[in-house]
């Protein structure tokens, strides 16, 4: 053989051998794959776990009732205690828990429906002394105050008795 084929066949060896090498190269992108797979995961994890939950039923005019009522029977059977958080409504089932929060003052105070009320046409919710206490609005007599019902997720209705 003379020198120019030997310098042909070494040349197509290092082709080849470098075309082979370029092969190799191209699986370690399909490799990074994984990796976005795995944002995926760390995304799903990120439900909402939470088994309380506040459905907002939107503002009420809300006023109070206290002395005139203390120790007399509420409509669910209890005797009416102005120092509880509780509350009236015309519709809502006996339990229901509210979550109450005055705009003005920004506090919020949780009461439970245990009565039937109020009897003046343009209120929607009755609270109890204490109730109104807590939301600054006892002095005031009436305000509207933004409702949220509190649910737990996975329980049809919970009814809470308190006697």
């Amino acid at each position: 053989m003379n020198s120019l084929t030997k310098v042909l066949l070494f040349s197509l060896l290092l082709l080849l051998a470098g075309a082979s090498t370029v092969t190799q190269i191209i699986p370690t992108t399909e490799e990074q794959k994984p990796t976005e797979l795995k944002i995926v995961v760390n995304d799903a994890v990120k439900e909402d776990t939470s088994v309380v939950q506040y459905v907002p039923i939107g503002k009420m005019k809300v006023s109070w009732y206290g002395e005139h009522f203390h120790g007399r029977q509420t409509a669910n059977g209890e005797t009416y205690d102005m120092e509880s958080l509780t509350a009236a409504h015309r519709s809502l089932k006996f339990g229901t828990l509210l979550r109450l929060t005055n705009p003005e003052s920004e506090r919020s105070v949780v009461v439970r429906i245990n009565d039937r009320g109020p009897y003046i046409r343009s209120r929607q919710l009755d609270v109890s002394k204490a109730a109104a206490r807590e939301l600054d609005i006892l002095k005031k007599g009436v305000a509207k105050l933004q409702v949220e019902q509190i649910t737990l997720q996975g329980v049809n209705f919970p009814i809470i008795p308190f006697n």
